[in-house]
């Protein structure tokens, strides 16, 4: 009973973390290195998730994906479905986490020293080279915080996969779903063993998270 709700909560963080990954480290450099118009708008909007109660991000979920959503037709005409599947939760995972991941990432690529990035240019690197061999590297430390973070943030989230995804025992049901219908149904004992679960997980990211910023700042310091 326990495990199932386990391995679905891994299944789902791992998924949501690829893709926040590879679309957070975009954004994030984008944000850090590029002025255009419209950059504090886009800063807010891919912010916006991190402030706004997770129901509100599931219903937009639903408006896309949704069988009456924007992409509703498309998906039963390829007759692929998303709603109250593993994949739902995954997405809703991916979207309330992606803005750790971006902050701690832009954060971190904007701390590094331009001089060394100018040293780069100035031997004939081009940008794409100074990006890979100079800036990457240097602001790796938070961007692997970023993606902890991330992990994190879905494996506990709720309200948001609750309403793409469902409550379904087997299927969708994640660990803080999992706890939810324990308390829901009186088993406490194990209620407290899930929670005792997701808190251990929980301490272990942030801790590692704190050490990796601590070092971090120490060698910039130094």
């Amino acid at each position: 009973m326990i495990l199932q709700p386990l391995y679905l909560s891994l299944k789902v963080a791992t998924a949501s973390t690829l893709a926040v990954f590879v679309v957070g480290l975009i954004l994030a450099i984008v944000l850090a290195k590029k002025h255009f118009p419209g950059k504090n708008v886009v800063e807010t909007l891919v912010t916006l998730p991190l402030v706004l109660p997770p129901t509100v991000v599931g219903y937009y979920l639903l408006f896309v994906v949704g069988g009456h959503g924007l992409l509703g037709p498309l998906l039963a005409a390829t007759q692929i479905q998303i709603i109250f599947t593993w994949v739902a939760a995954a997405i809703a995972s991916a979207v309330v986490s992606l803005p750790l991941m971006v902050r701690t990432s832009k954060v971190a690529i904007e701390s590094v020293d331009p001089s060394l990035e100018k040293a780069a240019r100035t031997l004939g690197s081009p940008e794409w080279r100074v990006l890979l061999d100079v800036t990457l590297p240097l602001s790796r430390r938070g961007i692997l915080a970023g993606v902890v973070l991330a992990f994190a943030r879905g494996l506990g989230e709720f309200g948001a996969t609750l309403m793409v995804a469902g409550n379904i025992p087997g299927r969708t049901q994640t660990m803080p779903l999992a706890i939810y219908s324990a308390v829901q149904t009186n088993k406490m004992g194990e209620a407290n063993l899930l929670v005792l679960i997701m808190t251990v997980v929980s301490f272990i990211v942030l801790w590692m998270v704190n050490r990796w910023q601590r070092e971090w700042w120490f060698r910039k310091a130094i």
